[in-house]
């Protein structure tokens, strides 16, 4: 990837203002051809954290088990607690046990994938 100059001038406010107010997206981007990844998408080095470590043996993706969920029991707090704690701490989390059928997330992947190809 390559990425676009950085400059000590350079006022990143102003260049994701101007990027936002074009409502193009990186689509846009993509579809006028650019060649050098804008700097306002290169995170500057001094902002890099020397604590965030992407190897730790720990790291696990959260993952909510909603196999209770239809009991209506006391674990229900727990699962909500769970849900806030990974969206806060990680963003994103797994589903397990929902009861939603395999051809039904199917057919929803294949819809977002259709929607993100559209012109």
């Amino acid at each position: 990837m390559i990425h676009g100059s950085q400059s000590d001038t350079h006022d990143r406010n102003i260049d994701l203002k101007a990027f936002d107010e074009r409502k193009t997206g990186v689509k846009g981007l993509v579809d006028a051809g650019i060649e050098k990844l804008p700097s306002i998408f290169v995170r500057p080095h001094e902002d890099l954290s020397n604590e965030f470590d992407t190897c730790g043996e720990d790291l696990a993706i959260p993952v909510i088990d909603l196999t209770h969920v239809r009991q209506r029991n006391s674990q229900d707090e727990e699962i909500i607690r769970r849900v806030i704690w990974a969206s806060e701490t990680w963003g994103f989390f797994q589903v397990v046990n929902h009861g939603i059928p395999l051809e039904v997330l199917d057919k929803v992947i294949e819809g977002v994938r259709m929607f993100h190809e559209q012109d």
